[in-house]
């Protein structure tokens, strides 16, 4: 086995070959040029994406991007990125984001640790979102989930000073990895006090994710750790 290979970092996703919609294909080819992004191009310039400086929000794994639509829709002073790997997903949010005139949303689809690394700037964003991402609830695959160490000092590294990573999850195991990861992350305090969840804000929607859990008697817990240093 060569070096490249068995240093291959572990993907916290399985891409799967969900069909997509007639719609959802159109809107993926006639407007990921408009309103897509891209890993090839580098660094990005938000000025020059959205023609203003705003504060700039970032969710990894959007899934079908009704949640990030409607936030985008409810707080249009503020600038969003999506990054979700699944086209049919990508699909939608860009004809949501087109049916609704959302000037102030852009799409990547492509892996979310690569464009953290190649393509955000770093101390540059406002919030970053990470909700409901695959638990991985097997034990042999907790090694799997996104929220690791390493993970959380990436995205301290693009957060501005006072800038928040917010996660939610519907597993209480992941959510107890996630509150013991982030409370010995250095450069984070936990907003809401030592080992404190916060109720789910006003200002995230209630996701599929979230009612299906509720459904099968899943608590929800959000974090919210600000960056301090």
């Amino acid at each position: 086995m060569s070096e490249e290979i068995k240093r291959r970092p572990i993907k916290s996703f399985v891409l799967r070959s969900g069909r997509m919609t007639d719609g959802q294909r159109q809107a993926f080819e006639a407007l990921q040029e408009q309103r897509g992004l891209f890993l090839d191009d580098g660094m990005i310039d938000y000025a020059e994406v959205f023609g203003r400086t705003a504060p700039v929000v970032v969710e990894i794994g959007f899934g079908m991007g009704t949640s990030l639509a409607q936030m985008a829709e409810e707080a249009p002073e503020k600038d969003f990125i999506g990054i979700e790997v699944h086209r049919p997903g990508v699909g939608r949010l860009l004809s949501l984001s087109e049916l609704k005139q959302l000037d102030n949303v852009r799409v990547y689809n492509e892996d979310a640790i690569q464009i953290l690394q190649q393509c955000i700037p770093d101390n540059s964003i406002d919030t970053l979102q990470l909700f409901f991402p695959d638990p991985w609830h097997k034990a042999r695959h907790n090694k799997r989930r996104i929220l690791q160490p390493e993970f959380a000092q990436l995205v301290r590294q693009k957060l501005k000073l006072g800038g928040v990573f917010h996660m939610a999850t519907d597993w209480e195991h992941y959510s107890e990895q996630m509150m013991e990861v982030m409370s010995a992350a250095e450069g984070y305090a936990n907003q809401l006090g030592e080992g404190v969840f916060s109720p789910r804000p006003e200002h995230r929607p209630i996701t599929k994710f979230e009612t299906r859990g509720t459904k099968l008697g899943h608590g929800v817990w959000d974090l919210f750790f600000e960056k301090v240093s």
